[in-house]
């Protein structure tokens, strides 16, 4: 395989998924963060920390723009981070996945859209800005970091196992499911209550959750697509 080329299309495959991410982010989530942020607004008027003043939503508004504007591009460079580790696996890989292209980036995507997020938000799903206290921020984020690496490194030990097996490969999977689901339990709850409506939080979530998908979705299909367009100057078959 020419790997500079298979570098710049994982990259260019990223960043195009990512600017998608970034699209469907501010049409189906930011609805939910703007009002999330305008109950945080109202707590602070009602305690004081901040007055309800034109200037204050003059800043508020000024700042809200620039975030809005910066959504697709942050989608863009974390879509192209994300696509890097995807080529990564990708190219080690390759020969165990399905041999058309597109369908092995698809599985590929799909397998690490279940293992390093599907599975991790389930334990610690998206939370609007109402709810967790500042203090705690660094302690949810090593909790859901964490929680990653260890669904994602045991998906690669796993799929040792798997290709180890002769027969009864099945047991990989049923391994994996038996140490995820320990691993599940094990690691603690988050430590915030939630104080935000639940109907804001659960709305925050799903939609959190779809745009996410979509991104794991038009990455596979993406790279699949370049890869199989161009697997002749890949040297690939």
């Amino acid at each position: 395989m020419r790997t500079g080329l298979f570098i710049a299309i994982v990259l260019v495959s990223g960043c195009f998924a990512g600017l998608i991410h970034g699209g469907i982010n501010l049409a189906i989530v930011e609805p939910y963060l703007d009002q999330a942020i305008g109950i945080e607004n109202q707590n602070l008027f009602a305690t004081g920390e901040e007055e309800d003043t034109p200037e204050f939503w003059v800043e508020y508004n000024s700042y809200r723009t620039w975030q809005k504007g910066g959504q697709v591009l942050a989608g863009a460079i974390l879509g192209t981070s994300i696509a890097a580790l995807v080529g990564i696996v990708y190219m080690l890989s390759r020969k165990a996945l399905p041999q058309n292209n597109v369908k092995g980036t698809l599985f590929l995507t799909g397998l690490m859209w279940f293992t390093v997020f599907v599975i991790p938000f389930l334990k610690y799903p998206a939370n609007p800005p109402t709810v967790g206290d500042t203090e705690t921020v660094v302690l949810r984020s090593i909790l859901f970091l964490s929680f990653i690496a260890i669904s994602g490194f045991a998906a690669v030990g796993f799929y040792q196992v798997y290709k180890r097996l002769q027969n009864k490969k099945i047991l990989a999977f049923v391994g994996y499911a038996i140490f995820i689901s320990v691993v599940f339990v094990v690691m603690p709850e988050n430590p915030d209550e939630i104080s935000a409506p639940m109907e804001l939080v659960n709305g925050f979530r799903g939609m959190a959750f779809v745009a996410v998908s979509v991104y794991w979705l038009a990455l596979g299909l993406i790279l699949g697509g370049f890869v199989e367009k161009l697997k002749e100057r890949l040297e690939i078959s």
